[in-house]
Parts: structure tokens; C-alpha cells; sequence
């Protein structure tokens, strides 16, 4: 048989064998994490997202020039409703709008209780002074919460003097929605409001704990989830490090121990870059008794969907949480959709 035979054949080097296997072994694998983490085929028909109002219903303000030091107090919207956040009012107003959750804030007082009040200091939104740890319940409990509110540079006060004795305590929340889902805020990066909160938490019974959420600085939420394991819990380097490893190992519908049992707040911004995002990441979460929350823009100073602009942003069929700082406006959409 001459060269020129038409039916003669050249042996396939081993070099092109192991590089034609190594293409078959890409495209297996490009399949298996299309067809493992694609939401093409999900049916999330009549399933909903669930809402988190941020500080019950409160007074929102505008972001433009935002830092960590703006008392957002001083420049909030034209009042809408008559509430202020993180009291017992605001919060059962959100429910009554639809809230499936209401996130609320912590401090330790002098006296080694847990208010509900969002700031270390007084001076920002009301007519105290200093820092929440250097006061006592009582005199808490006097200070005027709503008195420097205002949305037109100072020109009123609107609900100057109708927030005298509305600081609650944690136990007051607790009591006053038995049975709802609640998300605690621990303000502080002191352990020690940790090891406070978990002292409240841990003489509740264990169906009681099923509906509660802690999350906040790291020192605090590390010390609590090491008295608590079985709560839901969040803080930023629990979440770095579960995101980090998800998206090692995600992509074969693995969750890491690292995203078990959290509550994972996931700006819009970087949420698309998991691994089945939306309706397969949120699933397997659920399944380590973690909760999905998405947050609006890349996460920054409390950004929620507030209003019909921000729901149609929404991934079509998404199911887990949505953060939000205006219930009453996004409840009704939710519901119609």
C-alpha cells in the first residue's frame, strides 16, 4: 500500500489524542455547570419573594453624599406616615404593610440591657447627649427619639416631642410579636453585646429561635454563634467566607459548611456572578437553613428595593427575601405580581 492510497492513514499521534480528550473534557464539564447551575429550566410559577423591612417603617432619606458619619435624621423625605423606626409601632405598621420580617437594631445600656436604637450615640436623633452605653434604661427611656428629625434643613421638627418613652427594650419586641420573624442587629463590634444577646436568647424556647436572625460586627456575632449554633446568623467575614468558597466549589451545587446556616444579604450588583443565581442558589441555601436577602445596588448604606423602579429589577421568578426600606410601597407590587 503506496502512500497515495486513499485508504491508508496516518496513526494519530498521542499528542493530538490527549489534546482531543482534553477538548471532550472541557465541553463535558462546560455542560455539567451550564445544565448544573442554569435557571433556564426552573418553574418558580406562583412562588413570591418574601420582604424584610429595614427598622420596621421608618422615615427614609435621600443617599446623595452619604458618609459613615451623616445624621441621616437631618435629611429625611417629607414625612409619609407617622412612624419611627426601630419602635414597637414601626414595626407592627410593616407587618400590617406585608413585612415577612422586620430587621431591628441593639445597644447595651449602662445598666446592662438591650434598647432598640440604632446609633452608638444620642445627639443625632434626639434631645440627649453621649453614647447609649453611658446611659441607663430610665434615662433612655425619657429622651425624645423623634426630636431632630427634620426634612427641611431645620426649618420644622416634625415629630418633635412624639417621641418621648417609644426606646423599647428587646424583650418588649420580642413579647410584642410572638410569633413573627425577627432580624437583630448588634451595632457594635463589642463581643460582650454579643454575649449579652445570646444570654436573652438562649431562655427562649427552640421553636421561638427558629424565627430569629441575628447579624452585625463580627466580634459580636462570632461570640453569640458560638453560645447559639442553631441561630441563623450574619455578620461581613461570614459572609466573605462563604461566598469565597462558594465560588470555588458552587459550581457543583456543593454548599460549603462556611454558608450553612446564615443569612446571606447579597448586593444586586454581584449576585449574578454565583453559582445558579437566582432560583438554584437560593434552593440550596434553603437546604442549610440559610436565608437569601437581596440588597439594592452594591449593598451600601442599607439600599432597598422602595420602589416600583427598583421591583422591576427584581430577577424574574426570584423566591428568596428582598431588603427593603419601604414595605407599605412594595408589599402591593409583590402582591400583584
Amino acid at each position: 500500500m503506496s502512500p497515495s492510497d486513499p485508504t491508508h492513514r496516518r496513526p494519530v499521534s498521542r499528542r493530538r489524542r490527549v489534546l482531543r480528550g482534553l477538548l471532550v473534557g472541557v465541553l463535558v464539564l462546560t455542560a455539567y455547570c451550564y445544565v448544573n447551575n442554569t435557571t433556564v429550566f426552573s418553574d418558580a410559577a406562583g412562588a413570591r419573594p418574601s420582604l424584610l423591612a429595614h427598622r420596621g417603617l421608618a422615615q427614609t432619606f435621600g443617599f446623595e453624599g452619604m458618609t459613615n458619619d451623616t445624621c441621616t435624621a437631618e435629611r429625611i423625605h417629607p414625612p409619609e406616615h407617622p412612624h419611627l423606626e426601630n419602635t414597637i409601632a414601626s414595626m407592627r405598621a410593616a407587618f400590617d404593610a406585608g413585612a415577612d420580617i422586620v430587621e431591628f437594631d441593639v445597644q447595651l445600656t449602662r445598666d446592662d440591657r438591650l434598647v432598640v436604637f440604632h446609633d452608638h450615640r444620642l445627639e443625632c436623633r434626639t434631645d440627649g447627649t453621649g453614647k447609649v452605653r453611658d446611659h441607663t434604661l430610665a434615662e433612655l427611656r425619657r429622651l425624645d427619639i423623634g426630636y431632630n428629625y427634620t426634612h427641611d434643613g431645620g426649618a420644622t421638627f416634625p415629630f418633635r416631642g412624639k417621641g418621648v418613652n417609644l426606646m423599647p427594650t428587646i424583650e418588649e419586641v420580642i413579647q410584642a410579636f410572638p410569633d413573627r420573624e425577627l432580624l437583630i442587629d448588634v451595632k457594635s463590634g463589642d463581643p460582650v453585646e454579643g454575649e449579652r444577646l445570646a444570654d436573652h436568647l438562649a431562655a427562649l424556647p427552640a421553636e421561638r429561635l427558629r424565627t430569629i436572625t441575628v447579624y452585625g460586627g463580627d466580634e459580636p456575632v462570632a461570640a453569640l454563634a458560638g453560645r447559639l449554633p442553631r441561630v441563623r446568623v450574619l455578620s461581613k467575614a461570614m459572609l466573605e467566607d462563604c461566598l469565597y468558597r462558594y465560588l470555588a466549589v458552587g459550581w457543583t451545587g456543593h454548599v460549603p459548611a462556611a454558608c450553612r446556616n446564615r443569612q446571606l444579604h447579597i448586593p444586586e450588583t454581584y449576585a449574578p456572578w454565583l453559582w445558579g443565581w437566582p432560583d438554584k442558589f437560593v434552593d440550596r441555601m434553603a437546604k442549610h437553613n440559610s436565608r437569601v436577602v437581596i440588597v439594592a445596588g452594591d449593598g451600601g448604606f442599607s439600599r432597598g428595593f422602595d420602589s416600583a423602579e427598583d421591583w422591576e429589577r427584581l430577577p424574574a421568578g426570584y423566591t428568596g427575601v428582598v431588603w427593603t426600606n419601604r414595605v407599605d410601597r412594595v408589599a402591593p407590587l409583590r402582591d400583584r405580581s
